[in-house]
């Protein structure tokens, strides 16, 4: 028996632990990653806290409420939790496995009787020379952060879908807005029309027309109102609270980093939690495929019993004796019908589609951190034009109605002016709304701070 121990011993020394290798990032290609964006090492607004970032305290109010009652993410929390009782118990297999098995029995024969005992405890202990139980461990270890990097991920996207659906909420407050205070100077126009009719200097027609625009705007004004309502009750079922109205500042008071920082790409890898869950599926993969490799390799096992008996060998022992049995087997697979072989494919086939995956969730953060740049970029443009455009009609729709009750000027062309004024405020509003989802885009790509 000792010499099997020292011989498992020197075996496991000479070997190493057998097969077993430490997983290692692969090469990836990210010179570029960021299109029109200098790679350089700097303060990424993906290292930001979400509440440094999003400052608004009726938000901030509604992500931690999110943060403690979403469904979705109290079951993420159980996951995390089963990965980690997978860890504990392939970290427990190191250990030997110890039992109880105590044993009596009563037999009768040609008039005797004869009582025997045992009260044992066995032990059996498997040597990991080979790294099967090594890379069980370490498996169970990669599927644990795997499960964390998940976890970050759900949170990420549960703060920018939160976030999202406010500002649209204020968003949408701001187009009510102004559909009400366009409403009552198209009233103050209806009464103009109504005035210069009566003075013979409109007709009907154009009474009537203007009735049916600013009845248009009412019903846009309810339809408004109805968005507001189920957008409302979107947030809400997010939040797991019944459907309710929502706190909430306004649009114009939101304030947000001028200069928004990406990071240099390997910054994106670390950020990222989809990416580092891709790359801990990847060295799931790979030690997964070290164990289907370790099934063909012999197994040694040690085993023993110790324990107290009355029973030795069929004579009769009483008082009993110390009882003390050790046995150490070695199992080759010779033959198990091609298993082991299917098996060893399977993982090889699965850890490079998990290299694959890896790859291509490098490839999908870059272009998301572009779209966002580019959202940004393009609606701070825009609200530059609009901001401008918007002045213009304003001017444009006065001087149409001066025109039109000391002129010849007819109504067409005061509602062409009012309708455009109409629609680039509204426009500016969207405009406004995008460049905030610029930043929450580019907060979610570059893997969001918490």
């Amino acid at each position: 028996m000792k010499r099997l121990i020292l011989l498992s011993i020197s075996a496991c020394l000479l070997t190493s632990c057998g097969i077993y290798n430490s997983y290692s990032r692969p090469e990836i290609e990210t010179d570029n990653l960021y299109r029109d964006v200098e790679a350089r090492d700097s303060v990424s607004i993906g290292s930001l806290s979400w509440r440094a970032l999003f400052t608004d305290r009726y938000l901030q109010e509604l992500i931690e409420q999110g943060l403690l009652k979403n469904t979705n993410l109290r079951i993420v929390h159980l996951k995390v939790q089963e990965a980690e009782a997978v860890l504990m118990n392939a970290r427990l297999s190191y250990l030997p496995a110890v039992s109880l098995s105590p044993e009596g029995a009563v037999s009768r024969y040609n008039g005797n009787t004869t009582k025997t005992y045992t009260l044992g405890a066995t032990a059996s202990w498997e040597v990991d020379i080979f790294g099967k139980v090594t890379n069980a461990k370490q498996e169970a270890k990669a599927a644990l952060e795997g499960s964390r990097a998940y976890e970050q991920a759900v949170q990420t996207q549960l703060v920018a879908t939160i976030a999202n659906s406010y500002y649209t909420l204020l968003m949408l407050d701001g187009q009510l807005q102004i559909n009400m205070q366009t409403r009552d100077s198209w009233q103050q126009s209806v009464r103009t029309l109504e005035a210069l009719k009566r003075s013979g200097k409109t007709t009907e027609a154009a009474v009537l027309q203007a009735k049916a625009n600013l009845m248009s705007l009412e019903a846009s004004v309810l339809s408004i109102r109805k968005t507001i309502s189920e957008t409302e009750n979107s947030l809400s079922t997010l939040l797991n609270t019944v459907p309710q109205a929502i706190g909430r500042g306004t649009l114009a008071g939101q304030q947000f980093p001028e200069d928004l920082s990406t990071g240099i790409p390997l910054q994106l890898l670390s950020n990222r939690p989809d990416v580092r869950q891709a790359e801990f599926n990847l060295a799931q993969s790979f030690y997964a495929t070290q164990s289907a490799r370790s099934a063909f390799y012999p197994s040694i096992t040690l085993s023993g019993t110790a324990g107290w008996t009355n029973n030795g060998g069929g004579v009769i022992l009483n008082p009993g004796k110390m009882l003390l049995n050790a046995v150490g087997s070695l199992t080759q697979p010779l033959f198990n019908k091609g298993a082991n072989i299917a098996n060893l494919k399977v993982k090889k086939a699965q850890q490079e589609e998990a290299t694959l995956l890896f790859n291509q969730a490098v490839l999908d953060a870059g272009k998301e951190v572009n779209d966002a740049l580019t959202q940004w970029q393009t609606a701070q443009q825009r609200l530059e034009i609009g901001t401008q455009q918007v002045g213009t009609l304003q001017e444009v729709v006065r001087q149409t109605e001066l025109l039109m009750q000391h002129s010849s000027t007819t109504y067409l062309e005061v509602l062409t002016a009012q309708q455009s004024l109409l629609n680039a405020e509204l426009v500016q509003m969207q405009d406004r709304f995008d460049k905030i989802q610029g930043v929450i885009n580019l907060y979610h790509a570059l893997g969001g701070g918490l």
